[in-house]
């Protein structure tokens, strides 16, 4: 239930800042920005909401230091290490999928790298100032930044259809 402020938040956020922004530059960019928002909310959903609820308590816990050994957990058979970095990977395969879209330009894999890495780094950095019980992971990070860059080949690949529906949207 804490989470639903934060979608009212984002809601209200959507159409007082970016709707009508995104609205006036096409069909295509609306599309395409508003795809990359609800991602964008879901990706906060599932990381570190609830967020604004948790503002007033965010020095009430201990930040546990980042686990700076990659895949540990995985050497050492640790809880459900599969689910996680498949999830991991899973997760930032949009992304790397739709930044090309937004940012208009010949964007390139290590461009892509960097934004998914500048994402996840700042999702790690967070989660266990919002949340204690969370902590930050340098295996989520690096399989995080190989989910962009699935989603990144992902886009090279559709790029053909994909611009022919943008470029539907934009005509219609």
């Amino acid at each position: 239930m804490k989470e639903l402020v934060d979608f009212i938040f984002l809601i209200i956020i959507y159409f007082w800042k970016f709707y009508k922004k995104w609205k006036e530059k096409g069909r295509d960019v609306l599309v395409v920005n508003t795809t990359m928002y609800i991602y964008l909310s879901f990706v906060l959903y599932f990381t570190l909401m609830p967020i604004i609820t948790s503002l007033p308590f965010i020095f009430n816990h201990p930040y546990t230091p980042m686990n700076l050994v990659p895949f540990i957990d995985v050497l050492n058979s640790r809880g459900d290490f599969v689910r996680q970095v498949g999830l991991n990977i899973i997760m930032t395969i949009p992304f790397g999928f739709l930044v090309p879209f937004i940012k208009k330009e010949n964007v390139k894999l290590l461009k892509i790298a960097f934004y998914t890495f500048l994402l996840s780094l700042g999702i790690e950095l967070l989660q266990p100032l919002i949340n204690g019980v969370r902590s930050a992971d340098i295996t989520d990070l690096l399989t995080n930044v190989m989910g962009g860059i699935i989603g990144y080949v992902m886009y090279l690949i559709f790029k053909p259809l994909t611009t022919k529906i943008l470029n539907y949207l934009k005509n219609r």
